[in-house]
């Protein structure tokens, strides 16, 4: 008796404790799939790489007076920074510079000038050469706003954000340090993303300024909402009688819209469930999951320590061509190199540099982890279930570096320039698998066969939101009888 006592107690709880959960969480439940259907078709604002090319005139080689070894000691670095490339700003070549630490560093070509301000006509200037520029004005100089939130902006703030005049109400970010442009936006986005990301994020700006408070609220709401969402579907199967039914000759007890919130969630709680549970695990609690971008020591051994530096004569720079738009130099196992970037998107190696890649890629890829060692080198020439590119861009053809660590670690890299675009272990294979595919069902068969995807994401999302809709609008009527049969004071 006292076991059944138990299970009986331990089952009030679990109705009770999801019907007020639910009444805490439902808005909530149905704002996240709202939002959803509208990120599937509407992104956070970024600036892709076509964008930023589309508005970087040719370099001027007539004013390249200094190499880029010349510019990095004008910066004050030794050894190879993170990035470094030789584009224009305003109508001056320069060198922009990016540290391991972040830091950006700007170095005129012409004399090695260091330039730490870029002033509003020159952000205007560079405004003015984007295709989509009318009639180019100032808004004004921002810190910070909804758009330009997360970190990885801090380097480049503050920002002259210029409207470009155009039937999309398009703004740049250019940034007031170095002149690069950082992120546009169009009215259509800024719009929707406060139906969308922002509110599926909960994205707003003064939160998510805090990144580490930001983190914990959105671990705590999920996982609150994945804890009700799991005790909601065990509350209906408890709920369901198939075979012996009820005297209404119904599998469920209940009627109305609270039939519809059984059955409903019985039909989509399991998709509402990995929807939940797959974005809280987004959120990397307790860091299960590792980070897709390599490390700087990995990225240093890779690279290795060129004899001469970048110690690239100006003149043997000019053979990159006049409509290259930007000179980007790198070293792939100490031997270095430099790419040229078009604006059609086309990049390719120039002045001198290794004859063999595919060979020095070879050698160099055994430094990323010296304690394995590398089994196989795919080239893929296809998009496969980790490499593709929904939401984002991928470089094809890659090769793909598969090691025999205990981590069975992969790397991806770009066959044309060298680049290492990722490092992909076993935990990052099972994070594509948990989030990707239980969150926003990015497999190749649905991917390959659109409307498929679409088709399918909108029945799970309006499952979920028969569920939630259906428990929000109860968890208000309750709210209302208990409000109603509280006494009144005299």
């Amino acid at each position: 008796m006292r076991g059944r006592a138990i299970l009986k107690r331990a089952k009030r709880w679990l109705f009770l404790g999801h019907r007020w959960l639910g009444i805490g969480t439902g808005l909530l439940f149905v704002a996240w799939f709202l939002s959803g259907l509208v990120m599937m078709y509407v992104g956070f604002p970024s600036l892709t790489e076509t964008e930023r090319r589309a508005g970087l005139p040719p370099i001027a080689w007539d004013e390249v007076a200094i190499g880029p070894g010349a510019a990095l000691a004008a910066a004050g670095i030794d050894g190879l920074p993170r990035d470094l490339r030789l584009g224009m700003l305003a109508g001056r070549p320069v060198y922009r510079i990016t540290g391991w630490d972040g830091r950006r560093s700007t170095v005129a070509a012409r004399d090695g000038t260091r330039i730490d301000a870029v002033s509003t006509g020159e952000a205007l200037a560079v405004a003015a050469r984007d295709p989509r520029a009318a009639a180019p004005s100032l808004i004004g100089e921002i810190g910070r706003d909804q758009w330009s939130v997360t970190a990885r902006f801090d380097p480049l703030r503050p920002f002259h954000l210029i409207a470009l005049g155009d039937a999309e109400d398009t703004r740049l970010y250019v940034s007031a340090r170095t002149g690069e442009i950082a992120l546009d936006t169009t009215r259509s986005e800024r719009i929707w993303n406060w139906l969308g990301a922002v509110t599926h994020w909960i994205y707003p700006t003064p939160l998510r300024a805090e990144a580490d408070l930001w983190r914990d609220v959105v671990l705590w709401v999920s996982g609150v909402a994945a804890l009700n969402a799991g005790a909601g579907l065990v509350a209906g199967i408890l709920r369901l009688r198939l075979r012996r039914r009820y005297p209404t000759g119904a599998a469920t007890p209940y009627r109305g819209l609270a039939a519809w919130h059984h059955i409903g969630g019985l039909v989509g709680g399991v998709s509402l469930l990995a929807f939940i549970v797959s974005g809280w695990l987004s959120m990397n609690p307790n860091r299960w999951f590792s980070s897709p971008n390599p490390p700087r020591d990995m990225l240093e051994r890779y690279a290795g320590t060129p004899e001469r530096g970048l110690a690239l004569d100006p003149s043997a720079l000019r053979a990159a061509g006049s409509d290259v738009v930007e000179l980007r130099f790198a070293a792939v196992g100490g031997r270095p190199q430099a790419i040229a970037l078009h604006r059609d998107r086309r990049s390719e190696r120039c002045c001198a540099p290794t004859s063999d890649l595919a060979a020095a890629i070879r050698a160099a890829a055994p430094r990323l982890l010296p304690s394995a060692s590398p089994v196989r080198f795919e080239t893929l020439a296809e998009e496969d279930a980790y490499w593709y590119s929904h939401h984002r861009e991928r470089v094809l053809p890659v090769i793909r570096v598969v090691f025999d660590d205990a981590d069975a670690t992969w790397f991806h890299v770009d066959p044309g320039t060298g680049e290492v675009l990722n490092r992909l272990d076993r935990s990052g294979r099972i994070n594509r698998w948990v989030f990707n595919g239980l969150h926003t069902l990015d497999f190749g068969l649905l991917l390959r066969h659109r409307p498929a995807w679409d088709i399918v994401l909108w029945l799970l999302s309006a499952a979920g939101l028969v569920v939630s809709i259906s428990g929000t609008v109860m968890g208000w009527r309750r709210l209302r009888t208990r409000a109603a049969r509280r006494p009144r004071p005299a």
